[in-house]
């Protein structure tokens, strides 16, 4: 009954885009949340782009016992956390406040301080919300709670760490019902045409590598059954008229034994589905392309991030620039568009290194995306994050989110020899060169499209719009 009794809202908070990612996080809190009887509310303020005060006027007028947030750690993200924060706490109901998500995990006192909120969730939050909500529906001690940060009056309280979650295949579907599946499902990745309808799913949670700019929340890889993921894409194209599956995965390609059967196991169920997915060049060769082309492998995203094998050692990134060329070039000729990755400013990084970076994306671009090159960000939990802290470079958690991290495309910490002017001037020189070549590439499309269309009489051109 106690349960009956309990509302929770969700918030998926605006990020400033037409189209939004589909809040997979908060989709399975919600699903674990409803299998275990809990009434749950999902706040869009995404699909609505609601100012921040309607959520407070929202919570004048409809009483709820919690409010959660997720959230990803990032200059936007953590300034809109705060005037969600700021709407929640000005509400004349507030409700008990969590939040939770890879942004407060590292740093769950920092979040706690700016937020006001009463719970930061750390790490994995499936088993841990319905702990913590049963905890405080029936008024036991948060003390007992593994896996989160507590205020208790003044003071803030860690609790013990929860492990992981070994059998993924444990945790519920998405509640993908609580959504706008026909809003998110508007998203735009490579190899989508225009009919096509594209949602992510998660094949397996961690990753086996350890890039020192990485923040993981868990150790190694734990990964779905064929079977599982299999059910939920044909749930996705049976229900929802999914047509392009996004795997969110740190790794799908996290070997290639696992790879090949979840292929194998995709052409066998008959899916006839597009997919794309996050991959390693180490594991790029024809035999396992092939595979995941026949499974309908249209895209494949490399973090590759430097040209410079000294620079790659640094960031223990466990690949070689021969590795990363054969790789790319294995997939281009599989027919599956690759997407490259640089990132500028990793210990060892200089003009040089940047214009290997610049001159492989202009060698191997397709024209599929845009590619530019950011600035790597030491994201709070992360090994360069600590060696900022180490060597003087950066404060604490607060230094960073107030006054480096200040957006993703501009230095927050140098590591380099240059200085932060220059840096960004060779920066800008970098993505003059990327901007030219992809819209060079574009314009040399249109007019070729062109001309079929006046000196062939294309009847099936639809009109010259850009997207």
């Amino acid at each position: 009954m106690q349960k009956q009794r309990m509302r929770i809202l969700l918030a998926a908070y605006d990020n400033d885009s037409y189209i939004h990612w589909f809040p997979q996080g908060l989709a399975y809190i919600a699903a674990v949340l409803k299998k275990n009887g809990y009434d749950v509310d999902i706040y869009n303020q995404d699909e609505n782009h609601y100012p921040d005060e309607h959520l407070t006027e929202y919570l004048n007028e409809n009483r709820y016992d919690i409010i959660g947030v997720s959230i990803i750690a990032g200059y936007y993200q953590y300034r809109k956390l705060l005037k969600i924060s700021d709407a929640i706490n000005k509400s004349k109901q507030r409700p008990f406040y969590i939040v939770g998500g890879h942004g407060p995990s590292p740093e769950p006192e920092f979040f706690l301080k700016k937020t006001q909120a009463d719970v930061a969730v750390i790490g994995e939050g499936e088993l841990t919300i319905i702990e913590l909500v049963d905890t405080i529906a029936n008024k036991r001690l948060l003390s007992a709670v593994k896996g989160i940060a507590f205020r208790n009056g003044e003071k803030i309280i860690i609790n013990e760490k929860r492990s992981l979650i070994n059998d993924i295949d444990t945790i519920p579907f998405p509640a993908y019902d609580l959504f706008p599946i026909d809003y998110y499902r508007l998203l735009r990745m490579p190899g989508a045409t225009n009919k096509d309808f594209v949602l992510p799913l998660l094949s397996g949670r961690g990753c086996t590598f350890e890039c020192s700019f990485c923040y993981r929340m868990d150790e190694g890889f734990r990964p779905r059954s064929n079977e599982s993921i299999i059910e939920e894409i044909q749930l996705l194209k049976n229900d929802y008229g999914i047509t392009y599956i996004a795997f969110s995965d740190e790794l799908l390609m996290s070997s290639v034994s696992r790879t090949i059967s979840l292929c194998e196991d995709f052409i066998k169920a008959g899916l006839n589905i597009k997919w794309d997915c996050n991959g390693r060049l180490n594991y790029a060769k024809q035999d396992l392309l092939k595979i995941m082309k026949r499974a309908g492998c249209v895209f494949i995203n490399y973090g590759i991030e430097a040209m410079d094998d000294q620079v790659l050692k640094n960031m223990k990134k466990g690949l070689t620039t021969d590795q990363v060329i054969k790789g790319v070039e294995s997939t281009l000729e599989a027919g599956i568009s690759p997407g490259l990755n640089i990132i500028f400013g990793n210990i060892g990084d200089n003009k040089g290194t940047l214009n290997k970076g610049v001159e492989f994306l202009l060698k191997y671009d397709d024209g599929a995306q845009m590619r530019t090159i950011r600035p790597v960000t030491p994201y709070p939990g992360s090994p360069l994050y600590y060696h900022a802290i180490e060597k003087g470079l950066l404060k604490d958690c607060e230094d960073f989110y107030e006054n480096k991290h200040t957006n993703s495309d501009l230095l927050a910490i140098n590591y380099t020899d240059m200085s932060d002017d220059e840096f960004h001037r060779c920066l800008l020189d970098a993505n003059t060169k990327l901007f030219t070549n992809y819209f060079n590439k574009k314009l040399l499309s249109a007019i070729k499209q062109s001309e079929k269309l006046y000196l062939e009489r294309d009847a099936n051109f639809r009109g010259f719009r850009q997207s």
